[in-house]
């Protein structure tokens, strides 16, 4: 408990009867960046709201360092938000934006000062005191509302899509960015994005939410190679999701052919979710593979080629370094180690 900086515990959200949030159960330890990741109303941002004290749970408790704050006011908690529409004052400048908070809790006028000066310097924007709001790319508006959130060093920072306003460029920029702020800080980072590769490339810890519930809670690398269910696989990256029958043990079929694989504890023929990521097929001259196909389409993704393979009874999405041409014919080799097998009761919740 002592290294469990924030807890969520059965926590619910109805609005008009309707829950948006249904009894979720989380933590969060000191110094993580934890994202919590999902489509569009599932649940991340109530969920957020909730740990800021912008919304009430309409049952569950909320525990900040093994103290229960459900019921204190935002401004109670050593939590601080920054929001998609960054929330700027217009009329302030720019030292005066970050020193805002500092000034309504009565800081001395020489701590403002170096506290300002010390938040300008770590989001890169020394120089910038007297600017206004309105003359910032929105990029660097994104950095002072960063910068006004941190200056009271709150122990939590919850970031609700900081980044979606932004371009592609700025922000993958801006994904390191703030990252390597975490990391210097060491402040806990709870993040809400529906951007897979932003959660993948940013996170110690990924909550992956899907229509008020959580589907998986894993590190970055156990939810792309381990999902959970066919939700989590076909949310997070690409993948081939088919449906199979598990004989025993290590032993699944699946596109009218069966084969090896690592997985056990099934049923004798259970019904499951074969999930195999398109990267994990590998293409071989037909002689060599137990699938063959025939190539439908190609695009070109920078690193690789995405190859769209028409088999006997599925499509095949690849990802290789190799081209093939459009039309010809290859086959499809697949390891045991890139097959992935779950449960049909786990699947789309």
């Amino acid at each position: 408990m002592k290294d469990k900086i924030v807890m969520g515990r059965s926590l619910t959200k109805s609005y008009n009867g309707i829950e948006v949030v249904k009894g979720i159960d989380f933590w969060v330890k000191k110094n993580q960046f934890l994202t919590i990741l999902g489509p569009s109303g599932c649940g991340k941002t109530t969920t957020l709201r909730m740990l800021a004290g912008f919304e009430s749970p309409s049952s569950g408790q909320i525990f900040f360092e093994g103290n229960e704050i459900t019921s204190l006011p935002p401004y109670q908690r050593h939590i601080n938000t920054v929001f998609q529409k960054y929330a700027l004052f217009p009329h302030m400048n720019i030292y005066e934006n970050i020193a805002f908070g500092l000034r309504i809790n009565k800081v001395s006028e020489k701590e403002v000062k170096s506290k300002v000066a010390k938040m300008l310097e770590l989001v890169n924007l020394s120089g910038f005191e007297t600017r206004k709001v309105n003359s910032l790319s929105g990029g660097q508006q994104q950095r002072i509302a960063i910068a006004r959130a941190l200056v009271n060093e709150p122990k939590v920072l919850l970031l609700d899509e900081p980044l979606g306003a932004l371009d592609l460029k700025l922000r993958k920029d801006m994904q390191i960015e703030l990252k390597n702020m975490q990391k210097e800080l060491g402040i806990t980072f709870i993040y809400v994005t529906h951007d897979q590769e932003e959660a993948l490339t940013m996170s110690d810890k990924i909550i992956i939410m899907n229509q008020g519930e959580i589907q998986q809670i894993g590190t970055p690398t156990d939810i792309y190679n381990e999902p959970e269910n066919a939700f989590v696989a076909d949310f997070i990256g690409e993948s081939n999701i088919l449906d199979g029958i598990m004989h025993k043990d290590r032993l699944v079929t699946f596109a009218e052919k069966q084969f090896e694989c690592v997985d056990g504890g099934f049923k004798k023929d259970e019904p499951v979710d074969v999930v195999i990521r398109p990267e994990d097929i590998k293409m071989v001259n037909v002689d060599e593979g137990i699938l063959k196909g025939v190539v439908k389409s190609v695009v070109f993704k920078g690193v690789h080629y995405e190859m769209i393979i028409k088999g006997a009874s599925k499509e095949w999405m690849i990802h290789s370094t190799q081209m093939a041409e459009e039309g010809s014919t290859v086959g499809l080799l697949i390891l045991p180690d890139d097959i992935h097998i779950m449960s049909k009761e786990a699947g789309y919740a």
